[in-house]
């Protein structure tokens, strides 16, 4: 890893800390000897990084310290043009129109050779792109999950029964031909998927689930792995 690099790394790890990091732990992270680290943080120093602590106890990063505008390797502007394909075959129109400025933002703050990265066209996200669903704006499920909000749902299931369903989403998965909303169902007092494209209607209702996103997270999780093991795999 280059020294520049290296530099960048050590304020990354520093950053995200929430205690002291040795600089034992920086070097297996970075796959280079202590000593090397010692000097690294030495030259951060010099260069009036806030880094604060030392030998035995630790280093921790200053509150406030802003990094400068990040700059990408080829494979990470690689990864993300990518990325930004991808997104072209959801049937998301919001992130559509986001992917383009993100492409156009990252276009105007790099460099000319990683620029050709990007209008080079070198790779492709191939398939056919999913179809809008008419009746829900993927947008509002995005922005509920965002603020844990409840949303009104008519609903058809596989066997075309109606109901009417009032839903905590907590997660959106984008397949090649359907979305799914993951959320708690009021109706079934049970976590449950909702294919995009069996919603007729879908609404916000002003009520609110705060607080409680990240634990339906966690029963989604823990359900989905003891499927899965329960299915063999």
């Amino acid at each position: 890893m280059r020294k520049a690099s290296r530099l960048f790394e050590i304020i990354q790890i520093l950053r995200l800390a929430r205690k002291p990091v040795t600089a034992a732990m920086i070097a297996e992270r970075l796959e280079v000897t202590v000593r090397s680290v010692y000097r690294d943080i030495a030259a951060l120093q010099a260069m009036r990084v806030p880094i604060e602590g030392g030998r035995g106890i630790g280093y921790i990063l200053r509150p406030g310290f802003d990094l400068p505008p990040l700059m990408f390797s080829i494979e990470e502007m690689e990864a993300i043009v990518l990325s930004l394909a991808l997104l072209e075959r959801t049937g998301d129109s919001e992130l559509k129109q986001a992917a383009k400025r993100v492409s156009a933002k990252i276009a105007g703050a790099v460099p000319p050779p990683l620029r050709q990265t990007l209008d080079a066209n070198q790779l492709h996200a191939w398939g056919f792109a999913t179809p809008s669903a008419s009746a829900v704006d993927l947008a509002l499920v995005r922005r509920a999950i965002r603020d844990e909000a409840k949303l009104d749902l008519s609903y058809r299931d596989e066997l075309g029964r109606a109901t009417e369903r009032i839903i905590c989403p907590i997660a959106l998965i984008y397949y090649s031909e359907t979305a799914n909303i993951v959320a708690w169902c009021e109706l079934r007092q049970a976590i449950r998927n909702f294919r995009s494209d069996r919603i007729e209607d879908c609404q916000a209702t002003g009520l609110w689930f705060k607080g409680e996103g990240d634990g339906l997270r966690q029963v989604w999780v823990n359900g989905w792995e003891t499927d899965t093991s329960a299915a063999g795999g």
